[in-house]
């Protein structure tokens, strides 16, 4: 799909400044770089950073008027001009995230590859499954127990490859003749008659793949190795793999089964879904379009392409295996699913494999940013005061609290991050004798499901949904901030609530 290109007669630096950008947005934002200037000298270093820390989510909100990495990376390019955090701390962080910017880069690019066979078999999925509520089910339910083993952004980073393909597959049928597609936002090239039927499809695809980003968060929780911030604190604790699941299983299980209640209830309940976005049918003319699609590729399909098909499944074997053993960094992974697929498949022209690409590096750009933003946090100490009075509380209490401001710290910052300060504020109490081993793994376990349950809240509180968000699908099927956090609501409430209930009574 070609993307047009806006261009702007006008010699003007405001019409040149962040491009087709509303001039409302251009403001906010060059108002917002002029005035921390005054309140850092005013308001001072801790305050100016909490402000500049909600300026940096309101660029993630706004991401489908720009992408957040230009207003985003001014903002991270004044922390370091304000003297806020410097580059070498930056870079600390940066060195900290690298497997998940490895992963973003690689296992994104990996799955490009393996585009045709799953097109194939998703397609066959979900012509074949004709209930709503039980196509839904299944997609959390599949999801959440491969994120519990492999990685949530590899999960999803297929999801999103299967949905953007059936998108574009669709709006290449309904596109006018003579106009080409253009910026992701614009419906102008659509023909009249399709317009509902694609609004309905954006709805369905919507709903899939918020059931798909939540269920990447209840499952990852589970295990050791199905977030990030799990490694860190399985790794202060001693705690190896089957350790892990065991326990931390009276709380993860539980909200495992709340979030596919919820699911349940979202999909067989069409008014309360269609109130947080649910509970949208596949059209039936999209159904068509799709099968009629998948028709043409059974009937022109090529001893060639039969090949393809069976190279990626044994590529995908291989990943599959790779991941599942752990055998290396998931990012690492990912580069060597490329290599292999690439070289067996004949993609040797370095045009075509950029193409591979393209998905994944601005979303690992605005990683980078992000850990600017991280950089501050800690050099600013901002979140030191919130750790050091729950600490000061005893027992149950403390546990409780401990999980809940995991999750509010986490839902605006990084969960890695939060867990590590979290972690590191109780360790050396643990060996000072200070804290009895009991209370040490029950908050630990606090600080497991506080970093990954209540932080679904916002996108920027999982990178699974910030990499949603980021995605070029979301776009496409108006997907923003404010709609991520109205869907994951349901879920967020429920899995919040029994996970708080039973970290409460842990003691």
């Amino acid at each position: 799909m070609s993307t047009a290109t806006v261009t702007h007669n006008s010699g003007s630096l405001m019409d040149m400044f962040l491009g087709p950008t509303p001039m409302w947005y251009k403001q906010a934002v060059i108002a917002a770089l002029v005035l921390n200037v005054p309140a850092y000298f005013i308001l001072g270093p801790l305050v100016t950073s909490w402000i500049i820390l909600f300026e940096f989510i309101f660029t993630l909100a706004m991401a489908l008027k720009c992408f957040p990495l230009q207003p985003g990376g001014l903002l991270a390019l004044q922390v370091l001009a304000l003297g806020l955090t410097d580059t070498y701390h930056v870079y600390d962080e940066v060195l900290h995230g690298l497997p998940v910017i490895l992963l973003v880069i690689f296992m994104v690019a990996g799955v490009h590859f393996l585009r045709e066979m799953l097109f194939k078999f998703i397609n066959k999925v979900l012509l074949g499954i004709k209930s709503r509520v039980m196509m839904n089910f299944a997609t959390v339910v599949v999801v959440s127990v491969l994120s519990a083993f492999l990685d949530a952004l590899t999960i999803l980073a297929v999801l999103i490859a299967l949905a953007t393909t059936f998108y574009l597959v669709y709006e290449k049928v309904i596109t006018k003749v003579g106009h080409e597609p253009g910026l992701p936002s614009d419906d102008s090239h659509i023909e009249e008659t399709h317009l509902q039927d694609l609004e309905d499809f954006r709805r369905y695809l919507r709903g899939l793949l918020m059931h798909g980003a939540v269920a990447t968060a209840i499952g990852g929780v589970s295990t050791l190795v199905g977030e990030p911030e799990n490694i860190v604190i399985g790794g202060h604790t001693g705690w190896d793999f089957i350790t892990f699941f065991l326990v931390n299983a009276p709380a993860t299980m539980p909200t495992l089964v709340s979030g596919f209640i919820m699911c349940i209830l979202l999909e067989y309940f069409r008014p309360f879904g269609k109130f947080f976005g649910y509970g949208a049918e596949l059209p039936e003319n999209v159904r068509k379009v799709l099968a009629a699609e998948d028709q043409r590729i059974q009937e022109s399909e090529t001893d060639r392409d039969r090949l393809i098909i069976k190279i990626q499944i044994f590529v995908s074997v291989l990943m599959v295996i790779a991941l599942s053993l752990h055998l290396a960094e998931i990012g690492l992974i990912g580069l060597g699913v490329i290599i292999l697929a690439s070289s067996m498949l004949g993609e040797t022209n370095e045009h075509k494999l950029g193409q591979a690409f393209v998905e994944g590096l601005p979303f690992a750009s605005l990683l980078v940013v992000f850990f600017a933003i991280v950089a501050m946090i800690n050099d600013q100490e901002m979140f030191t005061p919130v750790m050091e009075w729950v600490l000061s509380m005893d027992g149950r209490m403390q546990v409780f609290m401990v999980f809940l401001t995991n999750g509010a710290l986490s839902a605006i910052s990084d969960n890695v991050f939060v867990a590590t300060i979290y972690m590191d504020q109780i360790t050396p109490l643990l060996e000072a004798g200070v804290l009895s081993r009991e209370l040490y793994e029950a908050q630990a376990t606090a600080v497991v499901m506080g970093t990954g349950i209540p932080s679904m809240s916002t996108p920027n509180g999982q990178a699974a949904f910030l990499f949603l968000l980021m995605s070029g699908i979301a776009p496409r099927i108006r997907l923003g901030y404010v709609k991520m956090v109205f869907m994951a609501l349901p879920y967020f409430i429920i899995t919040t609530i029994t996970a708080g209930v039973i970290m409460y009574n842990w003691l």
